[in-house]
């Protein structure tokens, strides 16, 4: 891997302008973000539908896809599923951390979720980051871009922590949101998104030697 190269990976609460952070601070860096993308990536590299992989996107292995769309198929890439090819979740988080690690090593780029952070732990370029926000600007933002109720907001919030820190623990072995799982945890509500964007920059340029 070139000395050039680096890569940052995102953690984030929902709510808390961790995607729009990640995408700005990509679009100031002149690198890619990847968040939903590798969702398309990996079923092009795989030749799964992508449907697969939006179904067990960020969750854990207690849902298995064979169970809804059926136990078996017919794949078109021999020896990217185990023996039997039966589609389980840790099947298509295999098959996106191999997309992760290549895309990795041919530029630098953002990672959003998905523990990228665990996934690239062999990286000596890489900048943990996890982003958090206090609960009423989180309800606020999504209040204001979904058009829901508090009430709905902080249901939404209470679902998607509980989904994102399941599937981290069970993946990287490490704890969700934890300082000491990542390079730096910040609160967004704290200097706002563009603050927030401003502050790791800083940080990614310290930290990689940009």
């Amino acid at each position: 891997m070139a000395n050039d190269k680096y890569v940052i990976n995102l953690g984030r609460q929902l709510g808390s302008g961790g995607r729009e952070i990640g995408k700005k601070l990509a679009a100031e860096l002149g690198i890619n973000c990847y968040d939903k993308e590798l969702l398309t990536l990996s079923a092009k590299e795989s030749g799964l539908c992508q449907e697969f992989f939006e179904k067990a996107d960020e969750h854990t292995s207690q849902s298995i896809i064979g169970g809804i769309f059926g136990t078996r198929f017919p794949f078109y890439n021999d020896g990217v599923m185990p023996i039997g090819n039966c589609l389980s979740n840790e099947s298509l988080f295999k098959i996106q951390s191999d997309v992760i690690r290549n895309i990795a090593e041919k530029e630098s780029a953002i990672f959003i979720g998905r523990c990228a952070d665990y996934v690239l732990r062999d990286n000596p370029r890489c900048v943990n980051i996890f982003i958090s926000a206090k609960e009423e600007y989180r309800c606020e933002r999504l209040m204001q871009s979904n058009g829901i109720s508090k009430d709905a907001a902080l249901e939404m919030i209470e679902k998607a922590d509980k989904k994102r820190a399941a599937y981290y623990n069970y993946y990287s072995y490490k704890t969700w949101g934890a300082a000491a799982s990542y390079h730096l945890c910040i609160d967004s509500s704290v200097l706002g998104i563009d603050g927030t964007i401003k502050f790791i920059k800083e940080f990614v340029k310290l930290k990689v030697g940009l």
